[in-house]
This record gives structure tokens, sequence and C-alpha cells, in this order.
């Protein structure tokens, strides 16, 4: 891999506003980055097209055709980043001390860096594949998830790797989430009748007692052991926002939390439904004027990797790259990983060396997106010359 390039383009990446807009509304989106990659891919004589999921956010999708009966293997990076606020000079791509700063820049454009790099040194050396090898830039990770869903609905594979950051260790393990939206209701009055008004807003204070408790309870009882190494992880559960009140002089009449649990590997988004819808029933139980609606907004299962051949590729590309097996890695995170194995395709997580992801400050080392574009292209080649 040459070092120049891969800086050259990894900066190119960055410097292209993709800020999710479900994030930022108004935010530029995904289209010019999936529009640089198709181009870019098309230019070298790559197999590329872009297809649309929403207005302006297309995927990007990069294709070597095998000479057949090989396994097909899936580089999935995500295009989008989250927002920039606070950030100084976000887009800059600037380097100091062999690091490249930027908003997206380990999370995940180093990683697609990376695999774009792979992909095209196979092609140009030219090394022969039996099976595809296939490059995703996918929309939305970091909202819903809608890129790589459409993705699904159309391409399978017997293997694929997730390029998000991982400081070159394979993940094997991670956490899944659910997102849900308590809302309790009083009487609103004047604040000078208090036998007339229920403060939905207290109410909600004792749902907030109930849920520190919960997230006390469910971290220290509750813990999953990876099998195929890794970190210990444990559940999580946190209020993330709430709004309520009229004005200074009025009992409130409604009050409205959003929060989210962390979930690990045993875990299951009907549990913690359960878990909730428990929990609010009991104060209903106790307190007849305590009244509260909820819903699920969103879940998303947790993710486990499976022994077989392509994590035993990556990680004799990784022993053979970098002088040593590699770490095997768990955590609370979520990922695309989960989708892809859902669907049938065994999956790991490889990414670059970096810190600041979602951070004021974002940077990846440039020295690891080379070695990571290395991993990826030996894991490739053995994989993809594997027989069906």
């Amino acid at each position: 891999m040459d070092k120049e390039l891969t800086t050259d383009l990894l900066q190119q990446l960055v410097q292209i506003e993709s800020v999710n807009p479900s994030l930022a509304p108004g935010a530029k989106a995904e289209g010019e980055i999936a529009h640089f990659v198709a181009t870019l891919l098309k230019e070298a004589g790559v197999e590329a097209k872009v297809e649309e999921v929403a207005p302006d956010r297309p995927n990007v999708i990069g294709r070597l055709p095998g000479s057949g009966g090989g396994k097909t293997l899936i580089f999935n990076g995500h295009l989008d980043t989250v927002t920039v606020e606070g950030m100084v000079d976000p887009f800059s791509g600037h380097i100091r001390d062999g690091k490249l700063f930027g908003r997206g820049a380990w999370d995940t454009k180093g990683g697609l860096a990376a695999g774009l790099e792979a992909l095209l040194a196979i092609h140009e050396a030219p090394v022969p594949l039996a099976g595809d090898l296939i490059l995703v830039g996918a929309v939305d990770e970091e909202y819903a998830s809608l890129g790589t869903q459409a993705l699904l609905q159309e391409v399978q594979a017997d293997g694929c790797i997730v390029l998000e950051p991982s400081n070159l260790a394979v993940w094997v393990a991670h956490g899944g989430f659910a997102w849900a939206e308590v809302e309790t209701r009083g009487v609103t009055a004047h604040g000078s009748l208090p036998d007339e008004g229920v403060d939905a807003i207290s109410k909600m204070g004792t749902v907030l007692v109930e849920l520190e408790k919960l997230g006390k309870r469910i971290h220290r009882h509750k813990a999953f052991h990876p099998p195929l190494g890794g970190d210990t992880m444990h559940p999580s559960l946190h209020a993330s926002l709430i709004e309520g009140g009229r004005e200074w002089s009025s009992y409130p009449d409604r009050c409205r939390l959003r929060l989210e649990r962390r979930m690990i590997p045993t875990e299951t988004p009907e549990e913690v439904e359960s878990e909730l819808q428990n929990l609010l029933l009991r104060l209903a139980a106790e307190d007849p004027q305590f009244k509260a609606e909820w819903r699920m907004t969103m879940a998303r299962r947790p993710w486990q990797a499976e022994e077989g051949p392509l994590l035993e590729s990556l990680e004799a590309a990784c022993t053979d790259e970098l002088g040593a097996p590699p770490e095997r890695a768990t955590g609370l995170i979520w990922t695309d990983a989960a989708l892809m194995q859902e669907a049938g395709i065994p999956t790991v997580i490889l990414g670059p060396k970096g810190e600041g992801k979602h951070a004021l400050v974002e940077y990846v080392e440039i020295d690891s997106v080379v070695d990571c574009a290395r991993i990826l292209a030996r894991t490739a080649i053995e994989f993809c010359n594997q027989a069906q």
C-alpha cells in the first residue's frame, strides 16, 4: 500500500461534509461523498454504482467480480458522520504527528479509506479472486441504518468485515440498544390551586428515581462473558432528554422523557420492553394519581461473531501484518454488524487506530489506516479464494 496515496484519499474523504441530516436537520448528507467514491472506483476500472436510499442519501457499492466458485466478502463502512457543533475546522483533514484530524476521520472514514485501498490494490496488482469482493459505503449508520437495511435487500455474501474504529483489534461482540419515550400526565391548574393541580414533572421524578435504581441493579447483577474473548459486558440505562411544563405559574400537565437502555448479547428488546412496562405499572399501583404512557421508538439487537473461516482469515492476516495475534474486543457500542449477522452473513469488525469518535477532537492514525488496508487485502485474498 502506498502511504502517500492512502493519506491523500483519507484527507479527501474527511474534507467532504457528510453529517447525517437525521441528527442535524439541513445537514449536507451523504450524496457528495457517495458520488466521490463511485467516481474514484470507476476511474480505476472498478464496477461501481450509487443507489439512493433517501433523497440525496445514496449507498455506494463497488464490486470486484470473482472468477467463480469462491466466497463473496463485503467491506462495509458508513459514509455519514455525527454532528460537528463545537468543533474547530471539522472538515480540515489537517495532519499533525502522523494523525489526520476531522469529523469522521476515525468514525469511520479511516476504515472506509482502508477498504477502498485494499480493493484497489487487489484490482491493480491484479490478484485473482474466485469470489466477489464488494465494498459498501452505507448511509445513515449513525441514526437508523437505512443504508445497510437497503443493501441487505439485494446483496448476499459469505462474510462481512464492518470497518468501524477498533484500534486494529478484532471485535467479536457488541451490545444492542433500545430507545423509549415515557410521558407522564398531570392536571394543569393555577399554581395557587394545589388541590386541583397534578404535577406531571414531579410524577416523572418518581420515574427517574426508579430508573436510576434499575440501572444500578442491572449493571451490578447482569453480565455477559464473551465466549470468543474480550471484556465482560454489563448493561446500562440512562435518561437522555426531558421536557415539560408551560409556564412558571401553572401545574404542568405533561412531561416527556427519552431514555436509552444498552443491552448485552444475552438480552432482547422484548425483555427491555417488559422491564419498563413493569416499572410503570408498579408506580401506577402505588400512586392513584400516577398516569403515564410510553412507547419503544427504536431497538437494535446485540451482536456476536462466530468462529469460522472469516474470523480465521482475518486473524491470520492481522498476525502476518502486525507480527502478533490481534486482541479480541467487545463493547456496548452498536454497529451495522448486527444487521449483517441477522441477515445470515458471518460478520466481524476491524478498523484503524484513533481517538475521539463523536468528540470535539477526532483523529485517525495514518500508519494504522495503511496497516488496516494491508490486513483487509490479505484477508480478502485468502477468504475469497476459499471454495463456497
